[in-house]
């Protein structure tokens, strides 16, 4: 079970991120939709399932939204009430700065879509309205709830401000038992957090919390834009290339699948629990199918990772 693989620090985990469909969406398109993720999905050996919740982040940056915002269903109640059928766990983002105090006391007693692991997410600005993540780790804390929670970092925030270990630090000590990252296009910065997270947790003689990459195909120009506009990091170079390129889908595929090797290695010689979350920011069949082909490709890398570790630990 995912709660034990965590609890043990073990490696290897395949967690795909999905967006639920938008709330106007009429109920047999919706049923469609689910029935379609279902069957893309239930012959992989997830891990978890990632569901987000949507929030609009154009205060966050005075960049125009490349695609108009537009909200999504609630992702607990997509889950259950669509996704039964899948027989895997299910990670609820939750925006907490939708909440009240009370209403999120409220919730977490209730919990009415019976969530077992959720991934607390705060306001998008500063300075807006609503329950701060400080405030909703409190309340957790107080509250009579099993539930299991998880933390969002972000390695491109590390290059900027060399903290986010620390900040993951300080999450684990508010509950969070594992981490999923913001997408990751750098490996400078990946490697640059992990490092920094893994010697800190061992001066400090604090355990690591297993640290799931989130890697996402990109498919067109337009869907790059949107990438950086999430706040995304795309190195120079790199974005150079996938703007030049006869088949931009493919290469960003390459790049994904060499950062997965890449921090796969990095994490196995020293030991950091990780474990990749394949998404897809577009709507578009052609990058969805992508980001399958990607999942199905991490999982085998993985096993192979874990496979080497174990020849290599028998032998000594």
């Amino acid at each position: 079970m995912l709660n034990n693989k965590i609890e043990q620090n073990k490696s290897g985990y395949l967690f795909y991120g999905l967006t639920p469909p938008k709330d106007n969406t009429d109920e047999e398109k919706i049923h469609a939709i689910a029935s379609r993720q279902i069957e893309r999905l239930k012959n992989i050996n997830l891990d978890a399932l990632v569901l987000y919740d949507i929030q609009d982040e154009s205060a966050r940056t005075d960049v125009p939204r490349p695609f108009p915002f537009m909200q999504t269903l609630d992702p607990g109640a997509y889950s259950a009430r669509y996704l039964q059928d899948l027989d895997v766990p299910k990670i609820i983002y939750k925006s907490v700065g939708k909440f009240t105090q009370a209403g999120f006391q409220e919730w977490l007693a209730t919990n009415p879509n019976q969530i077992e692991y959720s991934v607390f997410v705060g306001s998008p600005s500063t300075g807006q309205e609503g329950l701060s993540l400080n405030d909703a780790y409190e309340i957790k804390e107080s509250a009579d709830s099993k539930l299991i929670i998880g933390g969002v970092t972000i390695p491109e925030r590390h290059f900027k401000k060399q903290d986010e270990h620390l900040r993951v630090v300080r999450k684990i000590e508010n509950g969070c038992r594992f981490f999923i990252s913001q997408c990751v296009y750098s490996l400078d910065n990946a490697k640059d957090f992990l490092s920094d997270y893994y010697y800190h947790c061992q001066d400090t003689n604090t355990p690591l919390a297993p640290i799931i990459f989130t890697l996402t195909p990109c498919g067109s120009v337009k869907t790059l834009q949107f990438m950086e506009w999430l706040g995304i990091y795309i190195p120079k170079w790199l974005k150079n290339d996938l703007e030049r390129s006869e088949d931009i889908l493919s290469r960003s595929l390459d790049i994904c699948k060499i950062v997965a090797k890449e921090l796969l290695e990095f994490s196995r010689v020293k030991n950091i629990p990780i474990g990749f979350n394949i998404e897809s920011v577009a709507i578009r069949k052609a990058e969805i199918d992508a980001s399958i082909d990607l999942l199905r490709e991490v999982d085998m890398m993985q096993r192979a990772s874990a496979l080497k570790n174990e020849l290599l630990t028998n032998k000594s």
